[in-house]
């Protein structure tokens, strides 16, 4: 029997929203702050995914303001395909709202925004019998207005349809007709540890629904199980009968209450049918196999060398696509980041990155600088909780920290003008290192330090390289301020190169397992 690996999008890849369209299979996920929006990733087993654009890739489809704070933006998307076309729904919050947008092609091009007129969050789309396009959303509980897919426009009331089985916030609604039945699948209890799955069927599409008996019908919350936060899924039919859901996850690490950084994750698990109920899981970190024809994609290397005239798609940058500040070719062979801001600390600033997709990893890029010129390498979850590396033009290197409303250089070292290779190691924290390690510090404030803390879920190593290519390491920061439990948010960490200052140019980056 095969087996496959879960998350099976690992890194964060929020709120999957899954469809088939013969013998493929695509997912959409939540971008947030980051642009290009909407991920889309496209699989030929259930198992192996590859990243194939953005459904919200042009500047001229979204641009979100300066002012959109973090963990606002793009939440959840829904993918479906119907009538041979695509199409794609989602809240934009903070700034258009509701918005559709549609492709003959996942990879692209897709369509200008429309506007749908509903209010709340996770809007879904389902056709009935008749024809009619619904949308189904969460505004305080789950409601349904049958739309017009074109305009956009609304044509009709409002229906409640149900919110569950009383749990905080019902959200992440998806509406199917399977058989004679109607099957309305949500998630509540919040995204957190308590989140959860129920469902409820209905011969009618407004109504009314019966719950499931034993609702919600996957949960771990209140367990040991490594894989906690569990809900937002979607179901789908494969092409050999069997049904699956993706659906949101996280892998918390270190001690309680555990700590997550990456993100809430994809994760893949099986759904059988019992009584004419679709009841999914166990989900696992390793579970068997879908019985389908296993099409692995060709590896995906973690080094970047900036010689393509255009970014691959697993860069992101913030809020806003600026082809002015962010030049390919400006320098052959180089990424030349033009500073917009001074600081990473507020909206504004020049962020280039990619999701951190493996708990231990090491990122590095090779930067040089000139005169005022200063930029680095960060590992990022929000404006307010970073650890970055950066260097100047005078010849400076230094490790700087962001955590909640304190910044400080926590290590700084003179290095002679010209490039510097970066560094920055994640790794499981298993012997309790100190909150803060700084190389030359006092070792009994740094005794006293691991006595005093509860352990992290990994440690974060910033430092340079040196002409040998060892990692002199300037400190070692707990990875627990960069993580949802600490921070907040719905985000996880994004790790890449930015500028506050001038036009730093970088050679090259990598970021690849440890």
């Amino acid at each position: 029997m095969a087996f496959f690996d879960n998350p099976v999008i690992p890194g964060f890849s929020p709120d999957p929203s899954i469809c088939r369209a013969g013998d493929d299979y695509y997912v959409a996920t939540s971008s947030f702050e980051y642009v290009p929006g909407v991920p889309l990733w496209h699989s030929r087993d259930l198992v192996h995914w590859r990243l194939i654009g953005h459904a919200l890739g042009r500047p001229s489809q979204l641009e979100l303001h300066e002012t959109v704070p973090a963990s606002c933006g793009v939440y959840a998307p829904t993918l479906r395909y119907h009538d041979g076309r695509f199409w794609m729904i989602t809240t934009v919050v903070g700034e258009t709202g509701t918005v559709l947008v549609t492709a003959d092609d996942p990879a692209g091009p897709w369509s200008d925004p429309v506007p749908v007129g509903v209010p709340g969050i996770d809007p879904d789309l389902a056709w009935d019998e008749e024809g009619n396009c619904w949308c189904v959303f969460s505004d305080g509980g789950i409601r349904g207005v049958r739309i017009d897919p074109v305009t956009g426009g609304l044509l009709g009331e409002q229906v409640a349809l149900w919110s569950g089985s009383g749990l905080q916030y019902p959200e992440g609604p998806h509406l199917y007709r399977i058989g004679d039945w109607w099957y309305l699948l949500l998630s509540e209890g919040g995204t957190e540890r308590g989140h959860a799955m129920s469902v409820a069927r209905a011969r009618s599409l407004t109504g009314p629904y019966e719950p499931h008996p034993d609702n919600p019908v996957l949960s771990h919350r209140s367990t040991d199980h490594p894989v906690q936060n569990t809900g937002h899924g979607d179901l789908v039919e494969a092409g050999d009968g069997t049904w699956w859901m993706v659906l949101l996850g996280t892998r918390p690490r270190g001690d309680t209450p555990k700590f997550h950084g990456m993100g809430r994750e994809t994760f893949l698990v099986p759904v059988r049918w019992e009584d004419g109920w679709p009841l999914p899981g166990p989900l696992e970190l390793r579970s068997p196999a879908p019985e389908l024809p296993p099409h692995p994609w060709p590896a995906e290397s973690g080094l970047d060398d900036f010689d393509s005239p255009t970014p691959a798609p697993c860069w992101v940058t913030l809020r806003r696509q600026d082809p002015d500040a962010v030049r390919l070719g400006e320098r052959p062979g180089h990424l030349v980041l033009h500073a917009r801001a001074d600081s990473l600390d507020r909206p504004g600033a020049l962020f280039v990155g990619r999701r951190q997709r493996d708990p231990d990893c090491v990122a590095r890029t090779r930067v040089e600088a000139a005169g005022p010129d200063t930029g680095g390498i960060v590992v990022r979850l929000d404006e307010a909780h970073h650890y970055r590396v950066e260097v100047t033009g005078e010849g400076a290197v230094r490790a700087v920290a962001r955590i909640g409303p304190l910044t400080g250089t926590v290590a700084e070292r003179a290095l002679p003008p010209g490039p510097v290779t970066l560094r920055i190691d994640v790794t499981t924290a298993v012997d309790l290192p100190p909150t803060v390690t700084v190389r030359g510090a006092d070792p009994d404030a740094d005794a006293l330090a691991a006595g005093l803390r509860i352990g992290a879920p990994d440690t974060l190593r910033l430092g340079y390289e040196t002409a040998d290519g060892s990692f002199e390491v300037l400190a070692e920061l707990d990875g627990r301020y960069l993580t949802t439990e600490v921070a907040g948010g719905f985000t996880g960490r994004v790790i890449g190169m930015y500028a506050t200052y001038g036009a730093p140019a970088f050679d090259w980056f990598e970021l690849r397992p440890a």
